[in-house]
């Protein structure tokens, strides 16, 4: 990961997804911007509609010259608990639609994920026995201000590795 050249935080564009758990991406690269002092890394947040973050992941790769494989993609991840994080490398997209259309427009699994937790464990409201909730009703919703806290501390524990992996 000591390679990295390229961060893309995926989301959505506009007012209406701002602080939804499907633009977590978009919240780790404002936090990261602050954070990553003297270290020669471009950072991106997507233009395009999630479905459609290969065309602009692509873009930026061809423009920059820089190798999949030197690129780290940070995106929500629904079967990740909430507070929790990993980093991965040349793994399947596991039905996350932004990461399916990045392998696909690239056509090649062989790049860095910062896939961030979104699943709403501790949140009673979304608790339901024996059902499946649909990832729509999940990952469009909006952070209230206290999961927003929560998510400050778990993008900062993130930065602190990935810094740490960076300077190897």
């Amino acid at each position: 990961m000591d390679k990295i050249k390229l961060i893309v935080g995926l989301g959505n564009p506009g007012k209406e997804y701002e602080r939804t758990r499907h633009n977590v991406g978009f919240l780790f690269i404002d936090i990261l911007e602050s954070n990553l002092k003297n270290k020669k890394i471009i950072l991106a947040k997507t233009q395009t509609f999630m479905n459609k973050s290969g065309t602009a992941v692509l873009a930026l790769i061809k423009s920059h010259k820089i190798k999949p494989e030197n690129v780290l993609v940070v995106h929500d991840d629904i079967d990740i608990s909430w507070g929790k994080f990993k980093f991965s490398f040349g793994r399947s997209s596991a039905g996350h639609k932004g990461v399916e259309s990045i392998i696909k427009t690239l056509k090649t699994k062989n790049f860095w994920r910062l896939r961030i937790g979104i699943h709403p464990i501790q949140n009673t409201k979304y608790k339901i026995q024996n059902t499946k909730i649909k990832a729509d009703k999940i990952i469009l919703k909006k952070f209230t201000p206290t999961e927003l806290n929560v998510l400050d501390k778990t993008i900062k524990k993130a930065v602190s590795e990935l810094e740490t992996a960076l300077s190897y």
